[in-house]
Order: C-alpha cells, then sequence, then structure tokens
C-alpha cells in the first residue's frame, strides 16, 4: 500500500509516512492488505476504537490528538457571539459600514476598536475604522495601499507665488512628480528619459519577505511617485494663528506650503495580497461577513513575515514622500521651515488600557490617524476644500486615533454617473483652485463636509494650522484607483 493508497483512506498527510512504516510491519506480522485497508478506514472514521491495536494503536492515537489540537485551533477561529465594546464618532456614516465594524469587533482576537467620522466601506475593516487585537495582526485592516500617509512641507517662498509664479509651481508638480497604476521614474516616456530616485531605504534589507525580495527593482523604479486614486500632490496656502505658531517654530502668517499624499505603490499592495491570501486561508472558517478579516499571529512565521514586510513599506512610503518634497524643493530653490507627516495605513504596538488593564495591543489604523496627546497629523479634505493640522488629545476611547481625511459619502462610479466636469470645474474656479490633473470620480462633492467632520471629533484632535489647496495634481481621468 502506497503513500498515495493510504492518503485517499482519509489518513491526513502529516501521519502518512507513519502509516506507511507501521503498513509495512503489520504486513510482516501476516496482516494482510485488504485487513490493513479495513482497520486504516476504522481508525479514520473513529480513532478511539483502534488505541489498543497491536499494530496500528500509535497512528490512531496521533489521530486523535491531531483532530484534538485542530478543533481546538477551530475553536480560537469562532467568532465571538457579541462584539467587544466600540465606539462610533459621527453620524453620518453609511450603514454598511458600521455593520463591518460590528463584525471585525466579533473577532476572537479584537480587544477594542473604534469608528472614525468619515468612514466608509472597505474591504474587512471599514476605511475609518480602528481596531486593536491580542498579538495578532490582520492583513486588510492595514489596508491594501500599506503605509498611505501624509506629508507636510512649509516653504520659504512668498504665498503670492501661488497667484504670480503659478506656472512655475506647477512646472515643477510636472516635472518632479508621477502619477498612474505604473508610474515610474528611470523609465523612457517617448519624450525624456528620467533618472530612479535614490533613498537609503533601498539598501536596507529587502529579504525580509519573498515578495519584497521580488519587488525590490519595482520599488526602486517607483520611488517618489505618487500612484492613483485619491492621492495627490498640491500647492496651497498654510495658515498659522499666533496662539499655535510658538509650538511649531513658525511667526503667525500664512505661507507656501506643498502637501502630499500616497502609500507604499506596488510592492505595498503585492505584500497585502499574499498575506491577506495566507490569513484568509487560515481562517477559511470564518463566515462570508467576516472573511476578509483572517488574521496572523504575530509569533506565527507569516506573521513575523508580515509585520516586517509592513515595517518596511512603511519606511519606503516615507522615503517616496521624502522625494516628492525634496526634488520638488530643490526645483524651486526653496528651503523647508516645518515638515509635518504621518501614516494613517497601518498597524502598532502600543500601550493601551483594556477591561482596566493596561497592556500592549496590536492596533490597525485603517484610514485613521494617529492622535495621542500631543502627536501631530494631517487630516486633508478634498480638491476644493481645506485640510488641517491637528494635534492629537490622547483619547483613550478612540484607541488615540483620529479620522484621516473627509471621507468619501459615495462610490466612485456614483460620482462619476452624478457629476459633469463643468460642475467640478465652476466649484474650483469659486475656490480658487487650478487642477492640473485628476479624475472625474475625485469631484469635490463626492467627499463628506470636512467642516463636520472636524466637529464630531473636536474630542479627540486640536486644530493647529489650515491648508487651503490652490495647485492639485493627481492621476489623470480614467486610471484604476490604487487608495
Amino acid at each position: 500500500m502506497n503513500a498515495k493508497a493510504i492518503a485517499r483512506l482519509g489518513i491526513p498527510g502529516s501521519l502518512v509516512a507513519r502509516a506507511g512504516v507501521m503498513v509495512g510491519e503489520a504486513r510482516r506480522a501476516g496482516v494482510t492488505a485488504d485487513d490493513a485497508r479495513r482497520i486504516l478506514t476504522g481508525i479514520v472514521a473513529a480513532p478511539e476504537t483502534f488505541a489498543a491495536d497491536p499494530h496500528f494503536g500509535p497512528l490512531a492515537a496521533a489521530l486523535a490528538e491531531l483532530r484534538a489540537t485542530e478543533s481546538a485551533a477551530l475553536a480560537t477561529l469562532r467568532p465571538r457571539d457579541e462584539p467587544v465594546p466600540w465606539r462610533q464618532w459621527g453620524v453620518d456614516i453609511d450603514p454598511a459600514a458600521v455593520a463591518q465594524m460590528e463584525a471585525a469587533m466579533r473577532l476572537p482576537v479584537a480587544v477594542a476598536g473604534a469608528l472614525m467620522p468619515d468612514a466608509h466601506v472597505g474591504y474587512g475593516l471599514p476605511i475609518g475604522g480602528v481596531l486593536a487585537t491580542d498579538q495578532a495582526v490582520v492583513p486588510y485592516a492595514v489596508g491594501v495601499d500599506i503605509a498611505c500617509r501624509m506629508k507636510l512641507s512649509v516653504l520659504d517662498l512668498p504665498p503670492q507665488w501661488l497667484d504670480t509664479q503659478a506656472d512655475r509651481l506647477v512646472a515643477a508638480l510636472e516635472a518632479e512628480t508621477r502619477f498612474g497604476v505604473g508610474a515610474e521614474f528611470g523609465r523612457n516616456d517617448g519624450v525624456t528619459r528620467s533618472r530612479p530616485r535614490e533613498h537609503p531605504v533601498l539598501d536596507e534589507d529587502w529579504c525580509v519577505s519573498p515578495v519584497t525580495q521580488r519587488f525590490h527593482d519595482r520599488a526602486r523604479l517607483q520611488l517618489g511617485t505618487s500612484g492613483s486614486g485619491n492621492h495627490f500632490v498640491e500647492f496651497g496656502t498654510f495658515s498659522v494663528a499666533a496662539d499655535e505658531a510658538g509650538g511649531l517654530g513658525l511667526a503667525a502668517g500664512t505661507y507656501l506650503a506643498l502637501l502630499s499624499h500616497s502609500g507604499s505603490r506596488g510592492t505595498g499592495a503585492a505584500v497585502c495580497e499574499h498575506y491577506s491570501r495566507i490569513a484568509l486561508d487560515r481562517c477559511r472558517d470564518l463566515p462570508p461577513s467576516m472573511r476578509h478579516l483572517g488574521w496572523l499571529p504575530l509569533d506565527s512565521e507569516p506573521g513575523r513575515e508580515y509585520w516586517a514586510a509592513m515595517s518596511l513599506m512603511g519606511r519606503y512610503a516615507a522615503a517616496n514622500h521624502a522625494c516628492i518634497h525634496r526634488h520638488v524643493a530643490e526645483h524651486l530653490g526653496a528651503g523647508v521651515i516645518l515638515d509635518v507627516e504621518n501614516h494613517h495605513n497601518f498597524a502598532w504596538q502600543e500601550e493601551h488600557v483594556v477591561d482596566g488593564v493596561r497592556r500592549t495591543v496590536v492596533v490597525h489604523r485603517k484610514g485613521a490617524t494617529p492622535a495621542g496627546a500631543g502627536v501631530l497629523g494631517i487630516i486633508p479634505g478634498s480638491m476644493a476644500t481645506p485640510g488641517y493640522l491637528v494635534r492629537g488629545r490622547g483619547a483613550a476611547a478612540s484607541l488615540d486615533s483620529a479620522s484621516h481625511g473627509a471621507g468619501r459619502r459615495m462610490s466612485r462610479t456614483k460620482a462619476r454617473q452624478s457629476y459633469r466636469w463643468k460642475d467640478v470645474r465652476a466649484a474650483l474656479a469659486a475656490g480658487g483652485v487650478r487642477l492640473i490633473s485628476a479624475g472625474l470620480d475625485e469631484a469635490p462633492f463626492a467627499y463628506k463636509d470636512i467642516a463636520s467632520v472636524m466637529a464630531a471629533q473636536a474630542d479627540l484632535v486640536h486644530t493647529t494650522g489650515r491648508f487651503d489647496p490652490r495647485l492639485v495634481k493627481m492621476a489623470p481621468d480614467g486610471e484604476q484607483p490604487e487608495d
């Protein structure tokens, strides 16, 4: 009886070799092939019955132990009957997003959560969802665009340049940024050949995961690019009042500033896809409403790999923004007098009070801004509405988090069906905004009112400064969104 025949009887793969040895020994002791086949079939059906069998007893005991272990593992995958406590900020939130949050709070590894006022539906955890887990990471609770983030640079150029030198500023954006799904530096675009950007992150160890190792060359070419979807690079005014300016090292007034929003590009998406697939397969017994919430224990090999790859993607995304801001500033001969940045698609190991006990948990912020006490963060609006520099208040109930923007109030498809470019251009003209490129699905009307979102989270953050967009560059219309 060969291995394939033994496996066809239902013996698990991890026990097939041992079963083959026992079959050989039993045959030499006089047990017929038919009897061996009958006993193995019986062991598969009820291993306890054959525990005393002189030839196959150890196999029966091993199968019984394996099934007990699998049963215990399945019990750890079973959703909670009731969700762990969580809190919602804001009222104008899609019920489907609330349902997603409720489902996430029923994960057996979930210990706390919060939903931000810009929330809308996402894969697994909603955008704007904050999920704390016990020693486990949920790839889809970090997001597809790992380490999507914001960066603000206040420049030492006069804000009047937005009127008097607008073409020069636009030329800097056109020359020093790349948008689109396959956007790269270092390839011939038919007109000019650019050089790849350089940053020390490319010299780090990219062998922490087979995915990052395989994508290193692509990451090199995509360094300093912005992708598509809601990603942008824009110039505008940054205003700060006297009572806030000192804390930023600025004088009160209005400045010219550069603001960017993007993440870890194709490599980050590949990391998410690879480890989400592993997590979903591991947790395949979760109900359909939770199937995108598969998790990886941090002490497992794939969990350690994902965490290392996610951390690398965080540094790579930061490098993308650093390259964009450095090259744009150098193009203009400008200096940077204030620099602020933050992730909003990431997971951190942090200490929080859970059930009255301070402990280390994994906090996933999927489209949520870190808002610990005194921590600076950037919350943008839309292409036609202001964004805000904020300081966190350290609200325990929100797990030190706030919104990551205004948040969509309708899908991309609905936005394209609902609006026309003439409506968008009129709104932009009214706000003094010049649009270099963007998709119609990014129309400002597709987003919630940023003032209402900020009002809903006044207990989470304190506004320190205001950014008003004036020159906006996004991926051209028709690009597949990557956000």
